[in-house]
């Protein structure tokens, strides 16, 4: 019988990306035995329509993606939503996937916090249906309670299969970079120089 490939996919706008989704999508390859991790940008995400820093362009942060994961062998980039016309839907990426590769197993990495709102996401079921769901759990995530408590009514109510992640808290996100490139502080040890070479290059975030 044939092995079948384990691969785990973090989607995100990645604006940019920095060592906080490196070290949790590399916990979760480690953790779980998997092959390979997709790093995978969105395209236009309608969790981000409503805000005001608007978010960066997609082929922008697709190749600060590319940049930041260049050092490791078992991540891969894709441009699936980033080419993808209209909003991106993780239902509609996943379809894809499990069609094209009916050989590989599929692992969604998400952040804890994530976890409690996925009932609200286009098509969950079809989500909980072609993957297993990793929740990255930090000390200042959601409430163990109320985590516990959604993670039984997902698996209840969709037959979702959901594996928390342990990981380290870096204390810092996103936002907080671009915060401290439009002040001019330094954002060294926060994610890879290359992408910050990257960032400067374009003149982004300042």
């Amino acid at each position: 019988m044939e092995k079948r490939v384990k691969t785990g996919i973090m989607g995100g706008t990645f604006d940019p990306p920095h060592f906080g989704h490196l070290l949790i999508a590399e916990a979760a390859r480690d953790a779980f035995g998997l092959d390979n991790v997709i790093l995978m940008p969105s395209g236009r995400s309608y969790f981000k329509d409503h805000q005001t820093r608007k978010v960066s362009d997609k082929y922008d942060r697709l190749e600060m993606t590319r940049i930041a994961a260049a050092t490791n062998p078992a991540f891969t980039v894709s441009d699936m939503e980033v080419l993808r016309e209209g909003r991106t839907y993780t239902a509609e990426t996943l379809e894809i996937l499990t069609r094209d590769h009916p050989e590989t197993d599929y692992f969604f990495i998400v952040g804890a916090d994530t976890v409690v709102s996925m009932r609200t996401w286009y098509h969950p079921e079809e989500i909980f249906s072609r993957c297993t769901i990793l929740a990255a759990v930090r000390e200042d995530s959601v409430k163990p309670e109320a985590l516990i408590k959604e993670i039984d009514a997902l698996e209840r109510d969709f037959g979702a299969g959901i594996r928390l992640l342990d990981v380290p808290n870096v204390g810092f996100s996103s936002t907080d970079i671009k915060n401290r490139l439009e002040e001019g502080r330094s954002v060294r040890y926060m994610l890879p120089e290359e992408v910050v070479e990257y960032i400067r290059s374009k003149g982004l975030y300042l």
